[in-house]
């Protein structure tokens, strides 16, 4: 364990648009010494704005250079590769959403990091969204009772250009699904403030994006939890131009609260007993990836609380354990998905 108050050494595993922001906040709080991606210029730019070495080869890469973290940035599909191979050469390891597209590699993981004893941060940084940190801490305190039942909305634009932009977008294989790559934080929400799901019905469809992706562009979820409440989830990148909305609503015992926006950014609605949020800090921007915004940029608050766990000793913000549960929830969805399809004769993709 690197002792307190030395500059973490940190490393990149893939060199794509969000490995600009993990560069960004990394080198504010520790030392970036390598990057790698197999598309080389990739990598050679990212190291060259951060004084960094490049690679084309993770293995390579882990090999020659003392590193303490590295931040698993690849395509979704590639996650548990990656995470595996840096955590057996003894780094510990900050992998972006989703943890993995298969429950299995998501054990997986969690098993390499016990044998190598060392961390496995995954990324959530909605987390860190004022409002829903707050309502969080509402729902700890037990102020708001016992959920009832939860809506989660879900509409978002990804249009043709998006996913032609890189070859294992809108790919089975390594993007997974839209509940994967565009809705895998809204999901982990829902287990982390309502809880685990017990069972899913589940449909959906590639509406408007055939030959382009080969998987659904939208889907509607009804959820039972283990805990009595019961959920919906309707979803879409299907919006017209442009992101809409992304709001998740709390019926509760003693309150409702709606918190929405484009990316759960916002408290639309409160009626709570004997309560009132108020004062809610600003929260930060989404992501901006030129054409399209994504997620809220809190990879600040990560990489904090990563150095925090790190040289202090604290408590991680998302373990593996918590990764591994949005991805079971993602699968029981896509596995009713598939079933209800095929019982009906009808064509899932």
């Amino acid at each position: 364990m690197t002792m307190k108050g030395n500059r973490l050494k940190f490393a990149i595993i893939g060199c794509g648009r969000i490995a600009q922001r993990h560069a960004f906040h990394i080198s504010n709080r520790g030392d970036l010494v390598a990057v790698c991606d197999i598309e080389l210029h990739k990598a050679e730019q990212l190291a060259k704005e951060y004084g960094a070495t490049f690679y084309a080869d993770a293995q390579t890469m882990l090999a020659r250079e003392s590193i303490d973290v590295v931040a698993v940035c690849s395509p979704n599909g590639l996650h548990a590769q990656h995470t595996i191979l840096a955590l057996r050469a003894g780094c510990h390891v900050v992998c972006e959403k989703p943890m993995a597209t298969s429950v299995l590699d998501c054990h997986q993981m969690i098993n390499e990091a016990e044998k190598a004893n060392k961390r496995l941060f995954i990324v959530k940084q909605n987390r860190f969204n004022p409002p829903v940190a707050e309502v969080k801490k509402l729902l700890d305190a037990g102020v708001l009772g016992k959920v009832l039942s939860v809506q989660l909305s879900c509409f978002w634009n990804r249009n043709e250009e998006y996913y032609n932009s890189s070859p294992w977008r809108g790919t089975k294989a390594l993007d997974g699904g839209t509940l994967y790559t565009q809705f895998s934080h809204f999901i982990d929400l829902l287990y982390w403030m309502v809880g685990d799901v017990k069972r899913v019905a589940a449909v959906g469809r590639n509406a408007a994006h055939q030959g382009v992706i080969e998987f659904e562009d939208c889907g509607a979820v009804v959820l039972e939890f283990y805990n009595g409440a019961i959920g919906t989830i309707n979803y879409t990148v299907n919006s017209y131009r442009q992101n809409m909305e992304g709001s998740l609503t709390l019926f509760c015992e003693k309150g409702t609260v709606k918190i929405g926006g484009q990316y759960l950014n916002e408290l639309e609605y409160q009626c709570i007993e004997n309560y009132q949020i108020s004062n809610l800090p600003p929260g930060n921007p989404p992501n901006n990836y030129g054409k399209y915004l994504g997620s809220m940029s809190n990879h600040d608050k990560v990489y904090d609380n990563v150095i925090e766990v790190l040289n202090n000793q604290g408590v991680i913000a998302t373990n593996g354990l918590e990764g591994l549960k949005t991805v079971e929830i993602i699968d029981k969805i896509y596995t009713q998905m598939r079933s209800s399809h095929e019982d009906s004769h009808i064509s899932w993709f």
